[in-house]
């Protein structure tokens, strides 16, 4: 017969003796709850197919050039948690990935790169006085605000920058607006009141 001593009170809560002098058996259940729990949503989000197909600057400016389609850039910096939430949530949903693959071409842009960009005929590299590129300022209107999603139509002209943080949801709402064009037509506000009801 086991002897157990008395249950042990750790942290404000009851600890199984049993789980105290039997390391293998918390070394196994801990196994276990992996193989349960944490391998089968690890291979769903692989399963789950769509992704985002990020281009750099240069492979989207190309792409362009062969193939034009609207361009949305995704202006983040390192030290920007809610640029990393996006990145975590917005961007790794499936509808988002969807639709933004099928109507963008996808740009991830530090706007505190050091490496010289063209746009329009012009390079543009870092600016000490603005503590980022120089194009990221041009493009968010001198409004450095992180995260920020600018759109760019076919021709790579700006159509607008959207700053903030979006969910999925909003997200959709924002992409459709400038993918199919409703921005030339419908002001933001009237499109808005009609998505929203």
């Amino acid at each position: 017969m086991d002897f157990y001593p008395d249950p042990i009170i750790f942290n404000g809560m009851f600890v199984s003796p049993a789980l105290v002098f039997r390391p293998r058996l918390i070394l196994r259940l801990v196994l276990v709850w992996i193989a349960v729990y944490l391998i089968p949503s690890y291979l769903q989000a692989q399963e789950s197919g769509e992704q985002v197909q990020w281009y750099t600057w240069q492979e989207a400016s190309k792409l362009q050039q062969e193939k034009p389609k609207k361009l949305l850039l995704d202006i983040y910096t390192n030290w920007c948690g809610w640029c990393k939430k996006m990145d975590a949530s917005t961007y790794r949903d499936k509808a988002v990935a969807k639709y933004l693959n099928e109507h963008f071409y996808a740009v991830k842009m530090d706007a505190e790169t050091k490496d010289s960009l063209s746009f329009q005929g012009k390079t543009y590299g870092f600016k000490p006085e603005y503590r980022s590129n120089e194009l990221a300022a041009v493009l968010l209107n001198g409004q450095m605000s992180y995260p920020t999603t600018v759109f760019l139509d076919d021709k790579m002209n700006p159509i607008g920058p959207v700053p903030g943080y979006m969910d999925n949801r909003q997200m959709l709402i924002v992409m459709r607006y400038f993918a199919e064009d409703l921005y030339k037509t419908k002001r933001w506000e009237d499109y808005l009141q009609d998505e929203l009801k």
